[in-house]
């Protein structure tokens, strides 16, 4: 008994479980990262199209497209990918990155992003350890995960995770998880009105968009959870990201400066940190000024 009450709080057997599941979630966030943009796509043509009063192709209708129909395949020669040729990581090293039918090789950013969720799910699972924190801290942080890199790759960030997350940010500061409800509300409206604000004023001053409405609701999201008090760390290290990253880009890569660099990668990345160490940034920063 004393054997099994040891195994059931340790934290190496928490991160190692949570390890675990994060490589199956990571799965399923390859799925939403590539599948919910589409799924955006096609159901604002829909809604265009009815808006404008429009014929609509009489052809019958295509196999449902959702997160979970069509059943994996591969995108080149479109045979169906079998449950062991689906497992997490192992799989594409078993394939040596390659369709198993095809051999047209397959990205690498599927088991990246895999092996990313699983770390990062560790992390949280280590940082937090058995309590009900970690719980909802795995579950915004994979929310985190898919909104990056869809944000990354269409420059969005959708609301139906976005909003969703912030309402429940909002809902567990009734029980000051991570922040009690006066600072959480004030975090949500001080969140938004901040990228709001400068938002206006730097299209006031260039005419331009310097970034999107959903990246208003992350960082209010990030207000929800976190408080208010989180908020300038949250700014302050996803600009400093930012700004290294986009400038070593287009020194190293030779990016062009004119294309636009999504910013809510930079804010989901400051805003974990934040969820994890931003007290003790907090403390460090008023230590070292003496306050």
């Amino acid at each position: 008994m004393q054997q099994l009450d040891i195994l059931l709080n340790s934290p190496y057997i928490l991160s190692a479980l949570a390890g675990i599941v994060g490589l199956m979630v990571g799965s399923f966030l390859n799925v939403v990262i590539y599948r919910l943009p589409i799924m955006m796509q096609r159901n604002w043509k829909k809604e265009c199209i009815e808006y404008l009063g429009l014929n609509q192709d009489e052809t019958p209708e295509a196999e449902p497209f959702n997160l979970a129909f069509p059943l994996s395949r591969c995108p080149n020669c479109n045979a169906p990918i079998k449950p062991y040729q689906n497992i997490p990581v192992v799989s594409y090293l078993f394939l040596k990155g390659k369709c198993a039918q095809c051999r047209t090789p397959i990205s690498l950013r599927y088991p990246v992003i895999e092996a990313f969720t699983a770390v990062t799910s560790a992390i949280v699972a280590w940082h937090f350890g058995y309590t009900p924190q970690t719980i909802f801290a795995l579950a915004l942080t994979w929310s985190l995960i898919a909104l990056s890199f869809i944000d990354i790759d269409h420059q969005l960030l959708p609301d139906s995770i976005t909003l969703p997350a912030l309402w429940l940010g909002l809902f567990l500061s009734l029980f000051a998880l991570f922040a009690d409800t006066h600072s959480s509300i004030i975090g949500v409206i001080a969140g938004y009105l901040a990228l709001w604000t400068v938002y206006h004023l730097f299209k006031l001053a260039t005419g331009k968009e310097g970034m999107g409405y959903g990246d208003f609701k992350l960082l209010a999201l990030f207000g929800a959870w976190l408080g208010w008090q989180s908020l300038p760390v949250v700014i302050l290290l996803s600009s400093l990201v930012g700004s290294v990253i986009g400038i070593a880009m287009v020194v190293f890569v030779k990016r062009d400066h004119r294309i636009p660099i999504p910013f809510g990668p930079y804010l989901a990345m400051a805003g974990w940190i934040a969820l994890l160490w931003g007290n003790d940034i907090n403390q460090f920063y008023l230590d070292t000024v003496g306050l």
